[in-house]
């Protein structure tokens, strides 16, 4: 008890990771990087080579007004874009920062012994070391901020300082993130019209009012993230996934978490499971009398649903006419950089945090989420709102990103160490009711898509659902990130998408082959979703189904706990 409580308290020191672990991937890389005098002297030349050749470049600079760049910056890297980075002295800056960079990649991979995922760690930490380091996050290093420095006058310091006092006020007191007046939920966010028909200790269940004169036989079960509100997916009525499927004649069902408190500890994956998709299929068949239901799951909600599709299989369940998977994981393996916080001492110290309040909130989880994308939510944050003095303009999903959820102890637990850290359900051992279920006996048609910069459940974790499953895998490979790849609706500018069969001749397709061989269409991937809903249909259209006993009206109670 003693350890745990201590454990729990250097945790808010943290932000939840694991000091231990962290010094075990750095012992490892630090004692073999000792035992390879070869290595050395490698990053040695590399040094001397990249001195020179800097050298070189700042008096090319200084003799004709302009060298020929040592290093570029990665494609993807958008902190030098502004013109003023093309100019000395501050490119010098930028291509000193670079050449440091690519010196440390080095030197951080391609040590002989040491384990891979802890090389992987060691050389993200390093990157975020660096990261900080970078001369984007300096007044006098950076062209942009000290342009408007002047053309200002310093006003951009001074909001800037007012705007970290702020939020500095908000960590200390442990405020809630502020979410603007014009998003609202009930009033401009979650507006679709529905009534909340079945309500139990974990979910509020959605039933939106029919927008057409027919609706295809079957309903639609929408299985969201407890990790988030599902109004994700019913933002305003022009971008609300939940409006455009009802448009296009679908009865839609929506589950709405239970946002948990310290009384709900010891709720666990087979709670989420039951209260959560179980209860909802028995209530939607209660209701519309449909034999099938098609069912969506989004990130987590598509593991739980994966899991709950599974077990249905294995018992002869035959309720689900296909299944949609969002930005969703099977297999974790190749979940992304979240997977270098997992191991053994990580998930014991989340515990340990966990254990005092009975929950991980949000603001707790939000460390590692930060970190995999430093330089947009991090550094670039430092650099609009501290430097420049520059709040952002809000936008529905920042409101929806700040009106945040926590996790039971027990599920959160569970959730790690048998997906994350032992993989279990694509192994075939997670055991529901006393026996172990495994992806390969789902047999529905599935509807898998990915997003391109997902960071979250990375495109490829996603796609391996075809190489789990035992039916027919149709594949949409969006741009976009984990939130707006999937809030991708019609209209939408600058949107494309790439989508076939995971299978071709009975053979499973690689990855990045599957990629190459499928043009990207321009437009919302939603509308070839739809037309794929709609050929899994048992026959034609019918009468709306009657809306169950009303509870409350969408978008419910649940959904309203901060």
């Amino acid at each position: 008890m003693t350890d745990t409580a201590f454990r729990a308290g250097v945790s808010q020191m943290t932000m939840g990771l694991s000091p231990s672990s962290l010094l075990l991937h750095y012992y490892d890389w630090a004692l073999h990087m000792a035992m390879s005098p070869g290595k050395q002297l490698e990053l040695g030349e590399l040094a001397v080579e990249n001195w020179v050749r800097y050298t070189r470049y700042l008096a090319d600079c200084a003799m004709k007004q302009g060298g020929s760049s040592c290093e570029q910056p990665d494609a993807h890297d958008r902190r030098f874009k502004h013109e003023g980075w093309a100019h000395q002295p501050f490119n010098a800056f930028q291509q000193a920062f670079l050449l440091t960079q690519k010196w440390w990649d080095e030197a951080t991979t391609g040590v002989r012994g040491v384990e891979r995922a802890n090389e992987k760690v060691v050389n993200f930490v390093a990157r975020q070391l660096l990261d900080a380091m970078a001369p984007t996050n300096f007044v006098l290093s950076n062209p942009e901020i000290l342009q408007k420095t002047i053309t200002t006058g310093g006003r951009n310091l001074v909001d800037g300082m007012h705007n970290l006092q702020e939020d500095m006020r908000k960590v200390m007191l442990q405020e809630k993130p502020e979410i603007p007046e014009e998003f609202r939920v009930g009033e401009t966010l979650a507006v679709t019209p529905g009534k909340v028909v079945y309500r139990n200790r974990l979910i509020e269940l959605i039933q939106y009012a029919p927008t057409t004169d027919k609706v295809q036989p079957e309903p639609i079960l929408i299985v969201p993230a407890w990790i988030m509100k599902y109004y994700i997916l019913d933002l305003g009525p022009s971008n609300s996934m939940v409006k455009f499927l009802t448009d296009q004649g679908f009865t839609v069902f929506m589950i709405s978490w239970l946002n948990p408190e310290a009384e709900d500890a010891e709720l666990g994956m087979t709670d989420y499971r039951k209260m959560g998709p179980m209860a909802a299929l028995d209530e939607i068949q209660k209701i519309t009398g449909a034999a099938r239901v098609h069912a969506v799951g989004y990130c987590l909600g598509g593991t739980l649903l994966s899991i709950a599709a599974a077990a249905m299989a294995r018992d002869g369940d035959d309720r689900l006419a296909s299944m949609t998977l969002l930005a969703a994981q099977m297999d974790f393996t190749e979940a992304g950089e979240l997977t270098l916080f997992i191991n053994e001492s990580e998930v014991s110290f989340l515990e340990d945090m966990m254990w005092k309040s009975g929950y991980l909130d949000a603001s707790q989880m939000a460390g590692a989420f930060q970190l995999l994308r430093s330089n947009d939510l991090i550094w670039s944050r430092l650099q609009h709102e501290y430097l420049m003095g520059e709040r952002p303009h809000p936008i529905d999903i920042m409101a929806w990103n700040a009106d945040t959820t926590r996790m039971p102890y027990r599920m959160h637990s569970e959730y790690l160490r048998h997906l994350f850290l032992d993989n279990d359900f694509a192994a075939g051992k997670f055991m529901v009711e006393g026996h172990p279920v495994t992806p390969r006996d789902i047999m529905v048609p599935i509807f898998a898509v990915g997003t391109e910069t997902d960071h979250v459940a990375p495109w490829k974790s996603a796609y391996k659902t075809g190489a789990l499953t035992g039916g027919e895998v149709t594949f949409a490979l969006t741009n976009g990130g984990h939130n707006a790849g999937v809030v991708s609706e019609p209209g939408h500018k600058h949107r494309h998408f790439r989508l076939g069969r995971i299978f071709t001749n009975n053979h499973f397709v690689p990855a990045d082959e599957w990629a190459e061989s499928v043009a990207p269409q321009d437009g919302s991937w939603w509308l070839a979703w739809v037309d794929w809903l709609k050929g899994q249909q048992s026959g034609e259209p019918i009468a709306p189904p009657k809306m169950g006993k009303a509870l409350c009206d969408a978008p419910g109670t649940y959904v309203m706990q901060r």
